[in-house]
């Protein structure tokens, strides 16, 4: 039994980041070393968020309870370094934006997949009690995915030389929703005491919300030139 809840848990997953490389054409494109190598890339940018982390920002020795607003702020903008790895992925590969955009979000989240949820449903969702959390989480991984499809879409928005200035400040936006969604979500669940189901949903519409505004910028972006 806590093999099939394994299974079920792993097919949710990382199934639909295989059906997402099948279906967006990238198996065509033989981009596997491509996403392999923005995984690389990855791995390097959270390496240097770790160090720049440990060396500027201590741990919180606040009371209990108390949330520290400032110094997680302050943490999250570490994050604008994801950017610039999806910025260096991109211009090093070329070919249509469509392309550039995919196999840019398709590496960075498979590795973050692999990286961050990998060992825990290996041991966790193998137990000998059911726990919920790691389907949550496998459906967080999901939510993840779209994220960084919508977040590289943003970036190469945005490090276009011919980009009207009227989409300069939506593009903006977005990106910053972006990179200060953790910092957001965190905040929500504090404040308003949510429960794990419900900052699922929160984060699944926030990111559904984002995803498609980057989409709608990138279509009209594309049909206008």
């Amino acid at each position: 039994m806590t093999l099939f809840h394994f299974g079920n848990c792993f097919a949710l997953a990382y199934f639909p980041y295989f059906i997402t490389y099948k279906c967006s054409g990238l198996s065509e494109y033989n981009a596997f070393w491509r996403c392999v190598q923005a995984g690389a890339t990855y791995l390097c940018v959270q390496l240097c968020k770790m160090l720049f982390l440990a060396t500027f920002f201590p741990t919180w020795e606040g009371g209990a309870g108390v949330y520290d607003f400032v110094g997680e702020f302050m943490k999250a903008t570490v994050d604008l370094a994801d950017l610039l790895g999806l910025h260096l992925v991109m211009y090093r590969n070329a070919g249509k934006g469509e392309y550039k955009i995919m196999v840019a979000a398709m590496g960075w989240a498979t590795a973050e997949l692999i990286m961050s949820r990998c060992i825990p449903l290996w041991v966790g969702a193998r137990g000998i009690e059911f726990d919920w959390k790691y389907v949550q989480m496998s459906f967080d991984s999901n939510i993840s995915l779209v994220h960084y499809i919508a977040m590289a879409a943003g970036v190469w928005m945005f490090t276009r030389y011919d980009l009207p200035k009227s989409f300069r400040l939506p593009v903006t936006v977005l990106l910053g929703l972006c990179v200060y969604k953790a910092f957001l979500m965190e905040l929500f669940v504090h404040v308003f005491l949510l429960g794990s189901w419900t900052a699922l949903l929160v984060k699944a519409v926030l990111t559904g919300s984002v995803s498609l505004c980057s989409l709608f910028l990138f279509v009209t972006l594309v049909h206008s030139n």
